[in-house]
């Protein structure tokens, strides 16, 4: 049970310390919902998970797309063969990414990487920022510290951040020692998710706060959970993708 002990502390402690932050991603995200952008949320590797928990999710937002590797195959053309365990180091892959979303100037991203210097997500950060969009961070602020980074610049993504939100795990991500040296027991996945359905629930709570029905998915193994999300994605067509 010492993991599930550690764990919980950590998660009181983010949550602590960090309902500033949350507050100040809600609010842009509100402030992109109500101007008709939508959030544009990527992660790579374990942090594709924490992009899933933002867009497309039941109890989520509507207005949302999932941007991830795999769209430079499923809608740029290229073969299956370019998803190596490398390429979310290759900068050069973050304009494709961004040039194949459906994206707007009022658009909001939250951009997820525990680690925050690997090239991908970096250089997507810097295009993000250069078009004028705003951008939150969810990252690891004491593991990106200790790591150089692997863009060009030398800029991590929380250098680029309007917002961070520091998911609290330590260097390496594991929490339990080992009596011969190193850990185990991943923790940045409980926690970034755990700020990513803060974040959410808190913009939706200040939708409703200003007299707005937000859009917001119902579960489709719910009874007519496929036809009120459906009413909702028409709002957004040409807007958010559903892809795999």
């Amino acid at each position: 049970m010492s993991y599930a002990t550690q764990v919980l502390d950590l998660a009181k402690s983010v949550i602590s310390r960090q309902e500033h932050q949350v507050r100040q991603a809600a609010r842009l995200i509100v402030t992109s919902l109500r101007g008709g952008g939508v959030v544009n949320a990527f992660g790579s590797g374990h942090s594709e998970a924490i992009a899933m928990e933002i867009a497309g999710r039941a109890g989520g937002l509507v207005p949302s797309n999932r941007l991830s590797l795999r769209d430079l195959v499923l809608y740029g053309g290229q073969p299956v063969s370019v998803l190596t365990s490398e390429l979310e180091r290759d900068p050069k892959a973050a304009q494709q990414i961004y040039d194949l979303a459906p994206v707007e100037p009022q658009d909001v991203f939250v951009l997820i990487s525990s680690s925050g210097v690997n090239g991908t997500v970096v250089e997507l950060a810097r295009i993000v920022k250069e078009r004028g969009h705003t951008l939150i961070a969810l990252t690891s602020v004491e593991h990106s510290g200790a790591m150089p980074s692997r863009h060009p610049s030398g800029r991590k993504l929380l250098d680029l951040a309007d917002v961070v939100l520091d998911n609290g795990s330590p260097y390496g991500d594991a929490i339990l020692e080992l009596p011969g040296g190193g850990t185990y027991g991943a923790v940045s996945t409980v926690t970034s998710a755990l700020l990513a359905q803060m974040v959410v629930t808190t913009a939706v709570e200040e939708l409703v706060a200003l007299g707005e029905t937000p859009p917001v998915y119902l579960s489709v193994n719910v009874t007519g959970g496929d036809e009120h999300n459906k009413a909702l994605e028409s709002r957004y067509a040409g807007r958010i993708r559903r892809g795999a």
